[in-house]
């Protein structure tokens, strides 16, 4: 019996093969509609489990900060949508890099759609922290480092959005956006590190990936609830929005053949 020539593949390879295969086999719109299909159920009803948990615990069971009593049940809302806020907009440079190095098919559309939910995201993460900066610094609005970097990343926001749709050949519109949504990306070390680098009215991170939690499990348990809720919903809401933009690209080929599309949704 003679063996083989060829070293063995290692786990990192076959894990990359696995990849490289999803992520080609997925390329195709009509596959990615119905996989999306059936996954948006079950997507859409985690999501308002895990938000309704996390919002009814944390509104009306968790107890009161000591210092700024029940103000502080705004966490519930802020924290994820600040979270979301700056994940969004890593998704979308993600989908710029896609789109603008292997092409991606769905890469452009995939981006078209996560904007508005993610500047959605970041207004309501502006809002909320405007309400809760009024009690505790006695103004809605300060020219905080980490304030301000925010406020940015909701421009940026906007700037993508606008430039979807700033040209005439559509496809010159995903492109510029894909550039701005990586020249963006700067903007996301200086939201996290704002409050490290600068002596910010900001408080530091409650949560982070090096340290224990510095909050009372009475209260990182509901905020934990609502992280994972809001993060479902959005991925929830970009699925619906992504398959409802399949659907009508599909539509817009048949009706109108001569302004064909770029891709194929069969």
């Amino acid at each position: 019996m003679t063996r083989s020539l060829l070293p063995p593949r290692s786990s990192s390879t076959l894990q990359g093969n696995v990849f490289s295969r999803f992520f080609h086999y997925y390329a195709n719109p009509g596959r990615f509609l119905h996989m999306g299909t059936r996954v948006q159920p079950y997507l859409t009803y985690s999501a308002l489990f895990f938000t309704f948990i996390g919002l009814v615990w944390g509104l009306f069971f968790s107890p009161p900060d000591w210092q700024q009593g029940d103000t502080v049940r705004i966490m519930y809302v802020h924290v994820p949508t600040a979270i979301l806020a700056s994940s969004g907009y890593a998704a979308l440079a993600l989908c710029g890099l896609f789109s603008l190095v292997w092409q991606h098919p769905l890469a452009n559309l995939a981006a078209a759609e996560i904007g508005p939910v993610g500047a959605c995201a970041t207004a309501l993460c502006l809002v909320t922290g405007s309400l809760w900066g009024k009690p505790m610094w006695g103004t809605y609005w300060v020219w905080d480092a980490r304030l301000t970097s925010v406020l940015i990343l909701f421009f940026l926001y906007l700037g993508h959005i606008s430039l979807i749709h700033a040209f005439e050949d559509q496809q010159h519109g995903y492109q510029a956006a894909a550039i701005l949504a990586l020249a963006g990306v700067i903007d996301l070390p200086i939201i996290k590190f704002s409050v490290d680098w600068w002596n910010t009215l900001h408080q530091p991170d409650s949560i982070t990936l090096t340290k224990a939690p510095t909050i009372s499990s009475s209260m990182l348990w509901p905020l934990a609830f609502s992280m994972v809720g809001f993060f479902l919903g959005f991925c929830a809401i970009v699925l619906a929005r992504l398959r409802a933009a399949i659907l009508e690209r599909r539509i817009r080929n048949l009706l109108f053949p001569s302004h064909h599309q770029p891709f194929n949704s069969r």
